[in-house]
């Protein structure tokens, strides 16, 4: 998200960086630090801001870096006492006012309802003889903030999905969730290392409560193809990286695995495709045979691009044993494409950016999913995505789902906000998307 200037809960602004995005892909909500010191720094993250969790009893300002955007954060929900918290992004810091839970108080907190069990069971196992989605959720952002600070400190620099909210959005229907963490706080000071005790039980904590409840909980490393600020370019240490992790979750159908978030300017297609296939065979080996792997391509996995990038040609020949490979893209609706703005290009946009890439998967005979599409709340916005998730729907042969940018708790005013219940897209959209599960 660019913009000159971020307006923050308490009153105070904060300056932030605008810049053009690479030519390679005018497509995908991205963040990343003010400065770099290379191109191949470590990216923040389109889901990468730093907002506050949900209801604390004083509001504080908040103030995210980066270089390609930077969104606003506010305060609000219930919660007894408030910590100041600053989330540093890389060369640039967000201050936020917290009021977690974080996932070893959660989940004992937010009960699993019968109604969200039946509603996200019986939206998967009825999607293909009706003709609708099989899947339509929300990413539940938090773990992903605070790239500056590695392995940095819950509650101040990354915080943890509300089970609370995660709850509020199956009530309505929601069956998929997709819960960005970085590489270097699970596997820390090297791609192959043991993963870390506790950042990896918070991290099953909010799974285990998604996939208890019937829904599918989607775990994406939101590392955009790069480990410690440089691109990944050993295929063994990737596939032992997602060994290690599939090892944890192999016995829990419902988990989906998420190669990784957007690769960009990568040194090849080929790499892209090639480190996609380790992550498959990383996972199959680790005994996990029963769950979809969601793959991305480069220029940010834009939808718009799928074909022009090349990410067409590379990813294709992609193979898995189990068959359970779907193709995800990333759409958004601005002149851009970069999700920095509530301004949609046209009420049919939407439909429009997705053709060629359905187009492909039906030549293809492909599987694919939207893994973060959003629009502002307007009425062009409104009618562009519906139009999307229409056009989605009427080719549920091939799109199994997709999943609004973005949930979380740090999230506040940001102009895509799904946190219940005042966020600007959980308000404007819950009720349009809730129709088609």
């Amino acid at each position: 998200m660019r913009f000159s200037k971020t307006f923050l809960a308490a009153g105070f602004t904060a300056s932030v960086f605008a810049a053009p995005i690479p030519d390679e892909d005018n497509g995908e909500c991205y963040w990343e630090p003010e400065e770099t010191s290379s191109a191949l720094a470590v990216v923040a993250s389109s889901t990468s801001a730093s907002l506050v969790a949900s209801s604390v009893s004083t509001s504080a300002a908040a103030s995210l870096a980066a270089t390609k955007a930077v969104t606003s954060a506010s305060v609000a929900s219930s919660v007894s006492t408030s910590v100041a918290a600053s989330l540093a992004a890389t060369k640039a810091v967000t201050s936020a006012s917290v009021a977690t839970s974080s996932p070893s108080s959660t989940a004992a907190t937010a009960a699993v309802t019968t109604s969200a069990v039946a509603s996200s069971s019986s939206s998967a196992s009825s999607a293909s003889s009706t003709g609708a989605l099989e899947w339509l959720g929300v990413n539940e952002s938090g773990a992903e903030f605070g790239t500056g600070n590695i392995p940095g400190v819950l509650g101040t620099d990354y915080t943890w999905p509300l089970t609370a909210s995660i709850q509020t959005l199956m009530d309505k229907g929601m069956n998929i969730f997709r819960i960005p963490f970085l590489m270097e706080r699970l596997a820390q000071g090297t791609i192959t290392a043991s993963l870390d005790a506790t950042y990896l039980a918070d991290l099953k904590t909010i799974v285990s409560f998604i996939t208890a409840a019937g829904g599918h909980a989607v775990i994406d490393p939101h590392n955009y193809g790069r480990y410690s600020g440089s691109i990944i370019t050993s295929t063994s240490d990737f596939q032992t990286f997602w060994q290690n992790v599939a090892t944890e979750f192999a016995s829990d159908s419902n988990v989906v695995f998420d190669c990784n978030n957007e690769f960009h300017d990568m040194p090849s297609n080929t790499l892209v495709a090639e480190l996609n296939q380790a992550c498959i065979d990383g996972v199959r080996a680790a005994g996990a045979t029963t769950q979809y792997v969601f793959v991305e391509g480069t220029s940010y996995t834009g939808a718009w691009t799928w074909v022009s990038s090349g990410n067409a040609d590379a990813m294709v020949g992609l193979t898995d044993p189990s068959d359970k490979i779907v193709y995800e893209m990333h759409q958004y609706l601005d002149s851009d494409g970069s999700g920095t703005s509530d301004t949609c290009v046209s009420s049919t946009i939407g439909s429009e950016r997705i053709a060629a890439a359905t187009a492909w998967l039906k030549a293809n005979n492909k599987k694919g999913i939207l893994g973060e599409f959003a629009g502002g709340a307007n009425s062009v916005c409104e009618t562009a995505v519906t139009g999307l998730v229409d056009a989605l729907t009427a080719a549920s042969d091939v799109w199994m789902g997709a999943m609004w940018w973005g949930g979380g708790p740090w999230w506040a005013e940001y102009i895509f906000s799904m946190e219940p219940p005042s966020g600007t897209g959980y308000t404007a959209y819950i009720d349009t998307l809730a129709k088609y599960i």
